[in-house]
């Protein structure tokens, strides 16, 4: 399957906390992409908050 180009770009800022945080994680499990990181993280959280909120049968 081919790569979809990424051609959005998205900025975020972190605190002092914040940015200590993703380093200390990205250095103890070998993380060399922080975007990749990010990007599965950010989509991971918003297809499971979708997935949530939809409606079942017992509803």
């Amino acid at each position: 399957m081919a790569k979809a180009p990424r051609e959005h770009r998205i900025s975020i800022l972190l605190n002092d906390k914040e940015q200590q945080t993703l380093d200390r994680f990205c250095e103890k499990y070998g993380i060399s992409n922080r975007s990749r990181l990010i990007r599965e993280t950010l989509i991971r959280a918003i297809l499971k908050q979708l997935e949530n909120d939809q409606p079942t049968l017992f509803d």
